[in-house]
């Protein structure tokens, strides 16, 4: 028994693997502190909840590693057509939960509930990594980049009709990440960006007026100081924590608003202090690096692109999440991967990880690398 229990964990990254466990670890026991001490949870349930989507994460990162990332690559539809098949089913019965106006969840029994643009998310990454390592060599040929981009395009069409701006902007990270990893000239990313540029006085006008004032509250927080409240207050939050912080278990906090979601961030900058927080952000850079360290020693393109989109996927949540947080980019929903309140987003980021640890796991180490 014990030898199958080493057997089982054998060349996993458990040290990767350790860092995951302990943000989720810090992501309940601040939950708990929000329940026990700010009654902004109503419910033990929600930590709960992200307790055991954290144990079942942390499960299926083990059991994913264990399989070959190159199959499910190429084995791409089964998982790529279910996953939109998920998205047009939400587009019927999706619905809103509350704090949101993006029906892009599904009610599921027990009270739970099932955000499908998360899992096509993994689907989209393992999808475009066949695509891209199929047609690597000629990648730069214009006939090519073109199937790619559509390609590409079909799951952000999906997150677009959701109307889920932050959802979107993670994936074009994501996308754009493995495009540059898979060797895309500079003259395109160029022309991409010159056709961005070009594009947004019409992506202006049919922004939501809402969506409109969050980004002009930015430049003018007095004037919209009624939409520029949870990010005022999530920055007094930040700042009321000083160096040390004033500690979970105590009634000496601001209300911050979300602070079990959208602003969990600022909620633990104020009661871990800046130094807590840098130790908090040091862990999640350590995955990012660790993860392209991974993908540099992939032996073949998949595993490589598998990891760079891991990689984007969670550089652009994070960078996100903490921007709104700090009122640098307007709020848009975009949870910060392991810590902000979410079943399905926590169990999604673990497999995630687990394509990561199994391209580590069939990639072993060697003196040069």
């Amino acid at each position: 028994m014990n030898g199958n229990h080493n057997n089982f964990f054998k060349d996993t990254d458990l040290v990767f693997l350790s860092i995951c466990a302990g943000c989720s670890f810090m992501s309940v026991l601040s939950l708990y502190a929000i329940y026990t001490h700010m009654n902004l949870i109503t419910s033990v349930r929600t930590v709960v909840v992200q307790a055991i989507a954290s144990i079942i994460g942390i499960a299926l990162a083990v059991l994913i590693s264990h399989f070959d990332y190159k199959e499910w690559c190429e084995q791409w539809k089964w998982h790529f057509i279910p996953s939109c098949g998920l998205m047009i089913l939400t587009m019927f019965i999706g619905f809103a939960p509350p704090g949101t106006t993006n029906k892009a969840w599904i009610q599921l029994p027990f009270g739970l509930t099932l955000q499908s643009s998360e899992v096509l998310k993994i689907s989209t990454i393992l999808m475009l990594s066949y695509f891209l390592e199929k047609y690597r060599n000629n990648i730069n040929e214009i006939k090519t980049l073109l199937k790619l981009i559509a390609i590409a395009c079909v799951p952000l069409a999906f997150v677009a009709i959701q109307r889920d701006s932050g959802t979107l902007l993670v994936y074009c990270a994501m996308v754009a990440c493995m495009f540059f990893a898979a060797g895309v000239s500079g003259k395109f990313i160029a022309i991409c960006r010159g056709g961005l540029l070009a594009l947004s006085p019409f992506i202006w006008s049919k922004m939501d007026p809402y969506k409109k004032n969050r980004i002009l509250g930015l430049f003018d927080p007095d004037k919209y100081s009624t939409i520029m409240w949870q990010q005022n207050m999530g920055k007094i939050s930040i700042g009321s924590g000083k160096i040390l912080g004033k500690g979970f278990f105590t009634d000496n906090h601001n209300a911050t608003p979300l602070a079990y979601n959208d602003f969990i961030f600022s909620f633990m900058a104020e009661w871990v202090g800046f130094v807590g927080i840098v130790i908090i952000l040091g862990l999640i850079v350590f995955l990012w690096i660790r993860t392209l360290r991974i993908a540099g020693r992939s032996r073949d393109l998949r595993g490589t692109f598998i990891c760079v989109g891991v990689f984007g996927m969670l550089m652009a949540q994070t960078v996100i999440n903490i921007g709104m947080n700090l009122s640098v980019l307007p709020v848009i929903g975009v949870t910060l991967p392991l810590f902000t309140a979410g079943g399905t987003s926590v169990i999604v980021t673990y497999c995630a990880m687990g394509f990561v640890l199994s391209v580590a796991r069939h990639n072993p180490k060697t003196l040069f690398n």
